[in-house]
């Protein structure tokens, strides 16, 4: 057995994917309230089998923790206007043979009126699916569920998109309110 397996298995996780093995996509997973979801995630990814990419904030990789956050797979983000990450992060498929880059919508661990539209614009751009990846505090249940291919039409592919993430329960429920609860 995996360390991951193990890890998740005295947690109390049960985590699996729907899809074949993925190469390149941009993974979203919500809701996205705790910073647990990053240490739950992170063992989850490594139990599934991928090397995946982080964005996390800029802020979050000072010494020695950012040292840290690289080796788990994080790669810092300015979040601040005008710094073209989205074509960045876009342009970093074509150099890859396999990069899958896990985004969380919220863009944050508090409260937020409407998701990031950042990883829908890398995956046109890109042309790569988007992952959609989940966890559920409530069942202790997490993983990945399916792919979905942007067409463009960004309000009907969102309704799509969220309309996944209706009755998943965050570590903190009452920081969400993205996703449409039962």
């Amino acid at each position: 057995m995996k360390k991951s397996t193990w890890i998740l298995k005295q947690m109390g996780w049960e985590i699996w994917s729907d899809v074949p093995q993925i190469k390149k996509a941009v993974l979203i997973v919500a809701p996205h309230t705790s910073l647990w979801d990053f240490i739950i995630g992170r063992i989850a990814f490594w139990h599934l089998g991928y090397d995946i990419k982080l964005l996390i904030k800029k802020e979050a990789f000072f010494w020695p923790f950012g040292l840290w956050l690289r080796k788990l797979g994080g790669m810092p983000v300015n979040r601040q206007k005008n710094t073209r990450m989205v074509e960045t992060v876009a342009n970093m498929f074509t150099e890859h043979k396999e990069l899958i880059i896990v985004i969380t919508p919220e863009g944050t661990r508090t409260r937020v009126d409407k998701w990031k539209m950042g990883f829908y614009h890398i995956a046109r751009i890109a042309n790569v699916p988007v992952a959609i990846g989940w966890m559920d505090y409530k069942n202790k249940q997490g993983g990945i569920k399916k792919l979905f291919n942007v067409t463009g039409a960004i309000e009907k592919d969102m309704a799509e998109i969220q309309s996944f993430y209706k009755g998943l329960h965050g570590k903190h429920p009452e920081r969400s309110t993205t996703i449409p609860l039962e």
